[in-house]
């Protein structure tokens, strides 16, 4: 089998010892000084070479003029389905709390359980999501099949809310009773059917959240000299479409359920997502595709099975021929280019280790090759960032149900303007509106001068930055909370927890809104960004898919800390509520958002120091390139040092 040596850019090491027949000894150096090229490399799927990332049509072949497709025409198609999405999203998360608890009889505490669940499935799952699309559907078919499930699951909640068969009796149901638990409770089966079509809809964004912003990105020529501005400035227009769906939710859709009941509205979210998906399969003409690269798990799961496999080979043995790759600048992996060979998770690398004893044509479950072993490193290395967001989501799923128990208790007058509760989430999107628009006008400006960084900072950056500013905002939570309650206390609100205190404005819940806002555009928009470029060219989607499993784990996180506090510092025998009572005047709030500020604090420093350890691919390909050695056309054996 023909093969050569490529040589890595390990400056100042000795040019590798050749091998006589008769030597026993070889001389030690490192791993990555070389691995090796093979004509006769078969892919791990049957397929044949590809030429990395090239845009194909909707058929998979390739675009003739990719001037007519792609750009930030086809990206504003995508946008209008993540709008929707996020808009039905948003919606149901702040309505449904309060549907469960007015229409269904439901406690505010399993209603918002229920709601967080619905949140930390709808995230999770695009783990599912994005491993369809990179492995079998692509990015476009996986978002027309998911949408479509959702949409399904929005007209499931809307039926549920205009048919009186799905609810229980709502006769002599007023706000007494609902306090007393004298209202008539929901049967099962009308539980069961609510949880079911709600789960649906969860389920239906496992396709969509991992892959719009993929593919929204897929639309720009990597090639180009701006290819990073767009990228960039895509990524901030994007999570300004999520804004405002958000927006539309929190004010559009509650006057409607206010105006018109709760059958309009969630209704007007069920249309919205028909439209947009409407809109989406117009603009299928003008989309830039990336040819999804064969089940990524079972690339993964070869690279584990084949180095457990060799766990006792040494690298320094005789029989050592070197890393295996195939030969040329194409990748085996249908949809990625060659991943350059790093020394981090060494023990993977025996996977790539070509032995004699592997003959000519191995089976890709003994040998792999160099840029399957390090796609599945990327993988490794990038979990600690995202997971870093956990603690930012678990804020932010805190803040959307148990700040609006909070506002009920404050006065939400305006001037002549009374909003309602549940419009009080709208001030997050429209902070992180507001930062968005001044986000290139002002802050990178400033930021360039202190950083140098030509965006102002870099990804990484900017999510510690947003990390910080939730700190702040759940400690001034904190703050106000124990404000709130003392003043409740002290002016006889102790026992009406649904009665406004007059003197006191929700208003100043305001500061925490803005600051966890200002938090989500800095974290949130950056890692997304992190994640797109740093993850294997054919692994984008589950790259994406990163940051949503973050924030339904934040979800899950958020469900399991309200469980154990409750049953930690509730005590039902002494008559001692729990921090997290249903009356929010004798609970304690408070003690709970000082809680997460130390868990953030702590969580800041696990984040301070991955973000020190991580290099960017870009910068390791940069050093790869600088130390580029020539390729020599004979054989040699590595030793290891």
């Amino acid at each position: 089998m023909g093969a050569r040596e490529i040589k890595s850019p390990e400056v100042g090491l000795e040019t590798p010892t050749t091998l006589d027949g008769n030597s026993d000894s070889v001389q030690r150096k490192k791993l990555g000084i070389f691995f090796i090229e093979s004509d006769d490399r078969r892919t791990a799927f049957g397929r044949g070479y590809t030429g990395g990332t090239t845009p194909v049509n909707i058929h998979g072949k390739p675009i003739a003029d990719l001037s007519k497709t792609g750009g930030w025409i086809a990206a504003f198609f995508i946008f209008g389905n993540e709008m929707a999405e996020r808009m039905a999203y948003f919606g149901l998360s702040v309505n449904m709390v309060a549907f469960m608890f007015y229409v269904m009889h439901r406690p505010f505490a399993s209603s918002s359980n229920a709601v967080n669940n619905f949140l930390g499935i709808s995230q999770v799952s695009s783990v599912l999501g994005g491993f369809l699309a990179d492995a079998y559907l692509g990015r476009y078919w996986t978002i027309a099949i998911f949408t479509t499930i959702y949409l399904a699951g929005l007209i499931g909640i809307t039926l549920c809310a205009t048919m009186s068969i799905f609810v229980p009796n709502q006769d002599h149901c007023d706000q007494l009773s609902l306090l007393l638990g004298n209202c008539q409770p929901a049967k099962q089966w009308q539980m069961i059917y609510l949880y079911t079509v709600l789960y649906v809809t969860a389920f239906g964004a496992a396709g969509i959240r991992p892959c719009v912003s993929s593919f929204g990105a897929d639309q720009f020529d990597e090639t180009s000299k701006d290819y990073k501005a767009h990228l960039d400035r895509f990524f901030n227009f994007f999570y300004l479409s999520v804004t405002v769906g958000a927006i539309v939710a929190f004010t559009a859709v509650v006057y409607i359920q206010m105006k018109h009941g709760w059958g309009s509205a969630f209704g007007s979210l069920a249309i919205a997502m028909g439209i947009s998906n409407v809109v989406f399969f117009i603009g299928t003409p003008l989309y830039r595709h990336r040819l999804p690269g064969g089940s990524p798990l079972t690339r993964v799961a070869q690279v584990l099975v084949a180095a457990f496999g060799k766990r006792k080979a040494s690298f320094s043995s005789s029989e050592l021929i070197g890393l295996y790759e195939v030969r040329g600048k194409q990748s085996a992996i249908k949809g990625s280019r060659k991943i350059a060979h790093t020394d981090d998770f060494r023990c993977l690398d025996k996977a790539a280790l070509q032995l004699e004893e592997d003959g000519a044509d191995p089976s890709p479950w003994r040998l792999c090759t160099v840029s399957q072993v390090e796609e599945v490193k990327i993988l490794l290395k990038l979990i600690p960032i995202p997971a870093c967001t956990i603690m930012l989501n678990v804020i932010l799923t805190e803040f959307l149900t148990l700040s609006v128990q909070q506002a009920y208790t404050l006065n939400t007058h305006m001037g002549h303007l009374k909003l309602p509760v549940t419009c009080m989430p709208v001030f997050p999107g429209l902070s992180i509106f507001f930062i968005l628009s001044l986000y290139y006008s002002t802050f990178v400006p400033l930021s360039r001068r202190f950083t140098g960084h030509p965006h102002g900072a870099s990804q990484l950056q900017r999510i510690g930055i947003g990390l910080v500013v939730s700190i702040l905002s759940v400690a001034w939570a904190g703050v106000f909370e124990w404000f709130r309650r003392s003043y409740a206390v002290k002016h006889g609100f102790e026992m009406s927890f649904l009665t406004q205190m007059p003197n006191l404005s929700a208003y100043w819940l305001l500061i925490q809104y803005c600051l966890i806002g200002i938090a989500e555009v800095f974290s949130v928009v950056g890692l997304l960004e992190f994640l797109y470029e740093e993850a294997p060219d054919a692994m984008k989607s589950i790259g994406s898919a990163y940051a949503a499993l973050a924030g339904g784990l934040g979800c899950f996180a958020a469900t399991i800390l309200n469980s154990i506090i409750k049953s930690v510092t509730g005590n039902a025998e002494k008559g001692q509520p729990s921090w997290l009572s249903q009356n929010i005047n004798t609970g304690r709030f408070d003690y709970l958002y000082w809680l997460l500020t130390v868990l953030s604090l702590i969580n800041f420093c696990a984040f301070l120091y991955s973000a020190h350890k991580y290099q960017y691919r870009a910068a390791h390909d940069k050093l790869e390139m600088g130390g580029k050695r020539d390729v020599s056309n004979k054989r040699n054996t590595p030793s290891v040092g």
